[in-house]
């Protein structure tokens, strides 16, 4: 594939994949199309698909095989329409279609949540709060957050680079924050749709990629989901805890995007007044101001009481 960068190749797997999942699950039947003898795959025909999206069977075949990199916007619209997309995978599709930026070749500086938002979080007393990068990996966290997600990790743990905790890497191979949620496959689901969104957003990330490549490697359940090709960017919704100290939760959770395209979020929670959620949080909370009291160090300084139980690499 003459002219195209490492990143373009990196990504070219990503979006005949995507196609083809679509193409697959969408039924003659249901686009309006009669059907004639048996078929060997599930799903649309390439030829029949172009049909549908108004493009040379030909020319949908080179892009769903990543001989052509320069789909314009009407042709993935065309084809985002066809394959009746939603509004998460018709954004995620214009991702995998577009060209993708050259591959920096000097190590970029890790990431790190600006001092403001830091001091935000920590200002939010009531309300559990982390700061996550693009990868999902914890920039920051305020002590709530840290209490109810994992107590049984070192709170400075999110200041070193080199080992600061990964959400998704947390649910799918620490035993503990598997424990933690009560609809553990639900939550598994999110995790890998909102993971594929980001990956096709920053395909130039090699990180990101490794992360895939660790995770897809390390457990079978992300390796069947990542293959599924599932696309959804979770920005609310409800989760449900098992928590070791306080019970069970249910709790809505809130995904703020951060500006300047860092691809930073800030992920709260929240119970509903009156409920025995909204006392099991509060009861979390007053422990975890209790504990602070009784150590000498601030909030990013040290690690809390509850991160004695158990320190993970």
């Amino acid at each position: 594939m003459d002219g195209m960068n490492e990143a373009d190749v990196s990504s070219v797997g990503a979006l005949g994949d995507f196609l083809r999942s679509r193409r697959a699950r969408l039924s003659p039947e249901a686009a309006g199309i009669v059907s004639y003898g048996a078929r060997r795959v599930p799903g649309l025909r390439r030829e029949e698909l172009a049909q549908l999206a108004g493009i040379s069977a030909t020319y949908y075949t080179r892009l769903e095989q990543g001989q052509s990199t320069n789909a314009s916007e009407s042709v993935v619209d065309a084809i985002a329409r066809a394959l009746g997309l939603d509004e998460d995978e018709r954004t995620h599709l214009h991702d995998l279609a577009k060209p993708a930026p050259r591959v920096r070749r000097r190590p970029s500086r890790p990431e790190a949540a600006r001092a403001s938002t830091v001091r935000l979080i920590d200002a939010m007393t009531d309300v559990p709060a982390v700061v996550m990068g693009r990868r999902t990996e914890v920039l920051a966290w305020n002590r709530l957050g840290h209490a109810l997600l994992a107590g049984h990790y070192d709170f400075t743990a999110p200041g070193r680079p080199a080992d600061r905790p990964n959400m998704t890497r947390m649910l799918f191979l620490d035993c503990h924050t598997r424990e933690l949620y009560a609809r553990w496959d639900e939550e598994a689901a999110r995790a890998v749709a909102s993971l594929r969104l980001v990956a096709g957003r920053f395909r130039e990330d090699r990180a990101l990629a490794g992360l895939v490549g660790e995770l897809t490697l390390g457990s079978d359940e992300f390796a069947a989901l990542w293959s599924e090709h599932p696309v959804l960017d979770c920005l609310c919704g409800t989760k449900h805890f098992r928590h070791p100290e306080v019970g069970d939760l249910e709790l809505g959770f809130e995904m703020l995007h951060l500006a300047q395209d860092t691809g930073q979020r800030i992920l709260t929670f929240t119970a509903a007044p009156g409920t025995g959620s909204e006392a099991a949080l509060r009861l979390l909370a007053a422990r975890t101001a209790a504990a602070r009291t009784t150590s000498p160090a601030n909030a990013h300084d040290a690690p809390s009481v509850a991160a004695n139980r158990l320190t993970v690499p």
